[in-house]
């Protein structure tokens, strides 16, 4: 462990092997460093917080301290970082409420950019991405590899699902389903991440698939649960179609982003 002298740790703090704390940071009490995490300078960690290993903090971010919800009273709520993970200047991380299951989750090798914002009770995924000033209000679910871009702001409750792109400047107010990429003041789906869908991997017949399920869902006869039930059962054999079908028929607190002409 190597602590510069200017840092303050509290008594009561869990640092594991090889942790580095830079000058200026302050590590409150109920802290938790696994090995090889790095402070680099002027952060703060408080509250019932831990950070997984390998995980590295710029400096002057916010991490634990008392989320932004008036309804918060001080209950012994928590958040849980990952491993690997990058986290930017002047990042903010809230910990839960009593309100969202008293637990704010990042998954591991995400990265949060300078100046995002993740509000309490988020669950985030892993490897997930944040641009510069990218803001996730309570609530909010960001499934695995999800990309969010400059400045968007994703309100309270709204579900990112796996491994889709919200555009900059976007205001995201309602559900993205997986592998989608939406855009626009109050975002609307522009259509599919194929991009990231060939960055992954993905071989041409399951994209293939993909894009016929992501056409039957958004056009045709029936309701759009309707639609969505349809393709469920005629894409059964394809993982990725499912993770679409059953994040749009799972419960929800808001509506879905849609394509434009739709």
């Amino acid at each position: 462990m190597s602590v510069h002298p200017t840092a303050i740790i509290e008594d009561g703090a869990k640092i594991g092997e090889g942790v580095r704390v830079g000058p200026y940071c302050v590590v409150g009490p109920e802290v938790e460093l696994a090995d090889g995490v790095e402070l680099i300078s002027h952060v703060a960690v408080a509250g019932r917080t831990r950070i997984g290993a390998r995980t590295r903090v710029w400096p002057f971010a916010s991490v634990g301290h008392q989320p932004q919800d008036l309804k918060y009273a001080g209950e012994p709520s928590r958040l849980e970082i990952g491993e690997s993970c990058m986290i930017r200047e002047h990042v903010t991380l809230n910990p839960g409420t009593a309100g969202g299951g008293m637990v704010t989750r990042v998954g591991d090798r995400c990265l949060f950019m300078m100046s995002s914002h993740v509000g309490h009770d988020c669950q985030i995924g892993n490897n997930v991405i944040l641009a510069n000033n990218a803001t996730l209000a309570g609530h909010v679910e960001v499934g695995d590899f999800a990309f969010l871009g400059g400045l968007c702001a994703v309100h309270q409750f709204v579900r990112i699902g796996t491994q889709a792109m919200v555009g900059g400047m976007s205001g995201v107010e309602k559900d993205v389903i997986p592998f989608g990429s939406v855009i626009g003041n109050r975002a609307e789906l522009g259509g599919l991440n194929l991009v990231g869908l060939k960055r992954r991997g993905f071989d041409r017949e399951t994209i293939h698939a993909i894009r016929a399920a992501y056409r039957g869902i958004f056009s045709g006869e029936g309701s759009f649960a309707e639609r969505a039930s349809r393709i469920a059962a005629e894409f059964a054999d394809v993982p990725a179609v499912r993770l679409i079908t059953d994040f749009i028929l799972a419960d929800s607190a808001r509506s879905f982003c849609t394509p434009r002409e739709v």
